[in-house]
């Protein structure tokens, strides 16, 4: 699933996506969603782009660089 170009999505799809995307699994080894998030909610990481401020791959390659 592609995250929503920022142009035309809502807020709400953003977050939506969001969601979907980080949404728990219960296996931790498998998944690997809160190493990238360094244990933090994806609404809050990603506030950025779910207020149309920049990018999901933005962020996201910002996370992976740290």
């Amino acid at each position: 699933m592609s995250p929503p170009p920022i142009e035309s999505s809502t807020r709400e799809e953003r977050i939506a996506f969001l969601r979907e995307r980080f949404r728990c699994l219960a296996d931790c080894d498998l998944c690997g969603n809160c190493i990238l998030l360094h244990h933090r909610d994806a609404e809050d990481v990603y506030a950025d782009y779910v207020e149309g401020l920049r990018s999901f791959a933005e962020i996201t390659m910002e996370l992976r660089n740290r």
